[in-house]
């Protein structure tokens, strides 16, 4: 069947629900997100991640607070089964009474955070410390003004009787346009079909041919050429069926892909982390890719091609791989779902091989030039047998900012568990994870909502235990489409506090609280690093000229500020016109690692066609702060 062109739709590009439903649409390069995260961090930098709370309002305890269009993609909260019970209430677009409120016991259960959308996962007894139960949700609630999440009770402590761990995965969009805010009685037939047919295809079909291969053999240090096509097109599925007297070795047989001939591979990795299941030692399926209960492999990310496609199998180890079949799909007909220049090439990282990394995170990957993150894979062995390995945190950094834009409370909270990683095999449509109880271990996640969109680059780290203070080896790649080109450049920079730099940008400001200077660090891996710098504290206003690329589609404003109050909140204007689709806003805070970078996206409308702007920036008094603090701006042209 043919495909409308989705550049010509006015809801293009699809956000929340429809964003989850269009897995097909994956590839496509999107502007105006940004991904963004909000949970109980150790805002000292060690393992005491078990308290989530803001601010308190009334009676309630918030745990999110953000201004703008968005949507949020993943909840995911940890408590003890016999803890008081919370009530998570959400609202939306600044309304006083929430539109939707659930207790923990009702995941699962709850229209519409019904399996496999949102269930729970009990951990083991664990000789008492446990059960944890960890509620979590996948279920797409898009915003165009606003969104807070409270809670009745105060979400804190490791003991008994508490558990505060938890995270809210979302969207920031520059622009509301094509959002209609989550009321709960969204039609969800369609994505929870997909989401209960894990192992088929999600997308919709497409005139296809398939390639096979019958009783493939590939000797050790030998390639086979699984496909070689020339034109434009797209992967559609990859499907391999081992042999059974003889399996292939996940490990050591890799695949090669190289779209549009390409000086160097897009794809090589091991077949085992192509297909979401490096250990290989249980079947883990998600929607994306994974191992059937039968045994047969799949991975159906859809890759486009424009001039050419190649894909090879590399037999790295000492005896020969053989599979029953193997067979590639591929659309010769795109459709009109993949322009070039507006869609992503399927790409993997480099191969992150096992090894320890001391006192340091592991860089799983680290990505350069524009496109998104879709899916990970990350295996862990630590000395020995059954030994807890699962407190590192996972961080990444996004575009070359300083404080980490994803993080998470322990490793098998990235993939949405809880515990460790004590009772392998487990899996949902989005994450699961292999091994032996708690060592070793291999998580999977697909980001099929969240994807994590970047415009010059990201870098994925992993600790190796509670702050890097434990032996473990990991391995493994992420996949992302990607372009080389980058899709924003620097073209200002204003530093607050140097007269010189103040003077070339026409600083000015009213409300003064007066200038200081702080020296401490960031969050994240580098948090034993001091940074010094001079800021200023405004209570009314402040404003700067920078310079912009005229054929910019918007502007992105970076900020360096003291973070040791929260709810820092000011409004901004760009040649005396406010930009109405939202406030610059950060709710939380740390008075440890007190530095902060966050970034204000400006629409183009206010920006194209112009080689500088003026940027004011109005103090709003909001919970405990008492002024906007500034230390240091970039100012960055998205093309």
């Amino acid at each position: 069947m043919s495909v409308s062109n989705p550049i010509s739709n006015p809801e293009y590009p699809p956000k929340g629900l429809a964003n989850m439903e269009r897995f097909d649409l994956l590839p496509l390069l999107r502007d105006g997100v940004q991904v963004r995260y909000e949970g109980s961090i150790d805002k000292q930098g060690f393992n005491a991640d078990w308290d989530w709370w803001l601010y308190r309002d009334r009676d309630e305890w918030v745990i999110f607070d953000v201004d703008g269009p968005g949507c949020i993609y993943n909840f995911v909260q940890h408590r003890y089964p016999e803890s008081e019970e919370p009530t998570f209430r959400f609202y939306f677009d600044d309304e006083e009474t929430p539109r939707f409120q659930i207790r923990h016991s009702e995941f699962g259960e709850k229209f519409p955070f019904v399996r496999p959308l949102a269930d729970a996962y009990l951990g083991p007894d664990d000789n008492g410390r446990g059960p944890i139960r960890v509620v979590r949700s996948f279920v797409p609630m898009p915003f165009r003004k606003s969104c807070k999440i409270t809670s009745d009770l105060r979400l804190k402590g490791a003991a008994k009787g508490d558990g505060g761990w938890g995270h809210v995965v979302y969207h920031s969009y520059s622009t509301p346009d094509g959002i209609a805010t989550f009321t709960g009685r969204e039609s969800y037939e369609r994505l929870l079909g997909m989401w209960n047919r894990v192992g088929s295809d999600p997308k919709p079909p497409v005139e296809s041919k398939a390639i096979v291969r019958r009783e493939l053999v590939v000797a050790p240090g030998q390639s086979a050429t699984v496909l070689d096509e020339l034109g434009a097109g797209s992967v559609v599925s990859v499907l391999a069926e081992p042999d059974a007297g003889q399996p292939f070795d996940p490990q050591n047989v890799w695949i090669r892909a190289t779209w549009d001939g390409h000086p160097t591979p897009d794809i090589e990795c091991p077949l085992g982390v192509f297909f979401g299941n490096e250990l290989g030692m249980h079947a883990i399926g998600l929607l994306s890719h994974g191992r059937k209960p039968d045994g047969g492999y799949y991975n159906i990310f859809p890759m486009p091609y424009w001039r050419s496609a190649r894909i090879e199998l590399v037999n790295k180890g000492e005896t020969s791989a053989s599979f029953a079949g193997w067979e590639t799909t591929v659309a010769s007909e795109q459709g009109g779902l993949y322009p070039e220049g507006s869609a992503g090439y399927f790409r993997s990282t480099p191969y992150y091989a096992s090894r320890a990394t001391s006192g340091s995170d592991s860089i799983i990957g680290d990505i350069a030039g524009r496109g998104h993150l879709v899916a990970g894979q990350i295996t862990a062995f630590a000395r020995r047998p059954g030994q807890i390995s699962c407190e590192g945190d996972v961080r990444v950094h996004i575009d070359g900012i300083a404080t980490p834009q994803v993080e998470s409370d322990g490793s098998e909270s990235w993939i949405c568990y809880g515990w460790g990683f004590p009772t392998p095999p487990e899996m949902n449509p989005s994450s699961g994870y292999d091994g032996l109880p708690d060592n070793p271990w291999s998580m999977v996640r697909l980001c099929s909502g969240d994807w994590y969109p970047f415009r010059t680059g990201l870098r994925f780290g992993i600790e190796s235990g509670e702050f890097n203070n434990q032996y473990i080896r990991h391995s493994g790649a992420l996949f992302y489409y990607g372009v080389d080109e980058p899709g924003m450049a620097l073209t200002d920079e204003v530093d607050i506090g140097n007269k010189a730099s103040e003077g070339i940008h026409g600083y000015r400001s009213a409300g003064s609280r007066g200038y200081y200077v702080l020296e401490s660090s960031y969050e994240g891996d580098d948090d034993d690093r001091l940074v010094s710098d001079t800021g200023h504290e405004v209570e009314g206003w402040s404003e700067f000229v920078a310079s912009i690329a005229p054929e910019n589609k918007g502007v992105r404003l970076r900020r360096r500020s003291d973070q040791i109050t929260g709810r820092q909140k000011a409004n901004v204007y760009i040649d005396g016109v406010l930009v109405k689709e939202r406030s610059w806003y950060y709710a939380d805070r740390n008075p440890y690692k007190r530095w902060l970078e966050d970034e204000f996206e400006i629409p183009g409308a206010y920006t194209q066609g112009k080689s500088e702007i003026a940027v004011r920036l109005e103090y709003v008094q909001a919970g405990e702060t008492r002024a906007w603090n500034e230390f240091y701006y970039w100012v960055y042209s998205l093309v």
